[in-house]
C-alpha cells in the first residue's frame, strides 16, 4: 500500500478572513460567504441534506453515474490521473475508481487536514492507485504543480458545485481548468433547470435540516470572526428566481437586529435579508455552450430518465 502524500498550498490568513467576512457584511446586500457553511456540524448537516427525500442531486447524479457508467469510461479513455475538484470525502471519486482505473487520484479541497482520514482509506482499499491530498482554494486559483497532472489529466467536478458560481464566474473557472486539461478533459455534474414547484422544496424541506444549515453559518461566523449572531432571530428563506435561473438562500431578521464583532457592527431592519448561496441551474444546451465557450471540445452529456441532473464530459 503507498502511502498518501499531502501538500498544503493554501494556508488561511486569519486577519484575512476576518476582514473580508466582515467587509461581506457591511455589502447591500449583506453576504456570507458559502464556505461559512462548512465547519464540523455544518458538513455533518449537508450530509444529512443528502439524505432527504426533497435533495434529489446526489441520489439522482448517482443515478446517471450508475445507468451510464460504462458509456461515461468509454468516451473518456485512458486516465492518467484523475483530479478530484472538492473532493470532501472523496466517496463520488472513489465510486469511479473500478471504471476509470485512474493510475493517480489528486484529492482537491481548501484544506488537506480533512482529507487525511479518505485518502488513508483510499489507498488502503485501492492499493494500485498512487493517492495525493493538494490543499488549494481552487474557486480562485487553480495553483497545481505540474508534475502532479503529468499524463492525461481528468477534472472531476460532481455534484453541481459549479452552481455556486454566476455564470461569468462558472466560464472563468472552466477557463482555468480548460487551461490545465491539455490531453484529458473535465467530467462535471450539473443541475438542470426545473419549476419552482421541485427545486424550492429541496433547499426548504419540511424537516428543518436545510434551514439548520444555514443557520449554522452564522454560528461558525461568531466562533471565527467573533459577531454575536444569535441563530434565533433570523430565519432561513430559500427562492427560486426564474428568470436568473437560480436558487437563492438568504437569512431573514426576525426583528430589527443589531450585530457587532471586533472591527465593526451593522444594524438590520426586520426583514432584512444576508445572502448566503447561489445556486444556478441550467439548461442543457446552454451548459454546453458554456463549455465551448471556455475551450473544451464538443461536450457529450448524459441524463437521468426525468432530465433532472446531467453529467458532461468534455474533452479538453
Amino acid at each position: 500500500m503507498q502511502t498518501p502524500r499531502f501538500l498544503q498550498r493554501h494556508l488561511a490568513d486569519a486577519q484575512h478572513e476576518r476582514d473580508a467576512a466582515g467587509a461581506a457584511l457591511r455589502e447591500t446586500p449583506a453576504r456570507i460567504a458559502p464556505k461559512w457553511f462548512y465547519d464540523r456540524l455544518g458538513s455533518k448537516l449537508f450530509e444529512a441534506i443528502t439524505e432527504l427525500p426533497e435533495y434529489y442531486p446526489t441520489r439522482t447524479e448517482a443515478a446517471v453515474f450508475a445507468q451510464h457508467g460504462s458509456a461515461i469510461a468509454a468516451a473518456i479513455g485512458a486516465v492518467g490521473t484523475l483530479v478530484d475538484l472538492g473532493a470532501g470525502n472523496c466517496a463520488k471519486a472513489a465510486r469511479l475508481f473500478p471504471l476509470l482505473e485512474p493510475r493517480r487520484y489528486v484529492a482537491v479541497d481548501v484544506s488537506v487536514e480533512f482529507l487525511r482520514e479518505s485518502l488513508r482509506r483510499i489507498a488502503q482499499e485501492h492499493p494500485r492507485i498512487e493517492t495525493i491530498g493538494l490543499g488549494i482554494d481552487f474557486s480562485a486559483t487553480l495553483d497545481l504543480p505540474a508534475e502532479l497532472i503529468a499524463g492525461r489529466p481528468i477534472f472531476f467536478y460532481p455534484g453541481s458545485s459549479i452552481g455556486n458560481f454566476t455564470p461569468a464566474e462558472a466560464l472563468a473557472f472552466l477557463q482555468r481548468v480548460h487551461e490545465r486539461a491539455g490531453g484529458g478533459g473535465l467530467l462535471i455534474g450539473v443541475d438542470l433547470h426545473k419549476p419552482a414547484a421541485r427545486l424550492e422544496p429541496a433547499y426548504d424541506d419540511a424537516l428543518g435540516v436545510t434551514a439548520a444549515f444555514n443557520l449554522n453559518a452564522l454560528r461558525h461566523l461568531n466562533a471565527m470572526i467573533g459577531t454575536d449572531f444569535v441563530p434565533g432571530d433570523w430565519r432561513h428563506v430559500a427562492r427560486f428566481d426564474t428568470e436568473a435561473s437560480r436558487i437563492e438562500m438568504h437569512l431573514e431578521a426576525r426583528h430589527a437586529v443589531l450585530v457587532q464583532w471586533p472591527q465593526g457592527r451593522r444594524a438590520f431592519r426586520a426583514g432584512e435579508r444576508i445572502l448566503t448561496e447561489y445556486s444556478y441551474k441550467y439548461r442543457p444546451e446552454q451548459f454546453a455552450a458554456l463549455l465551448s465557450e471556455a475551450g473544451f471540445s464538443t461536450p457529450t452529456c448524459w441524463t437521468d430518465p426525468a432530465g433532472d441532473f446531467a453529467v458532461y464530459w468534455a474533452p479538453g
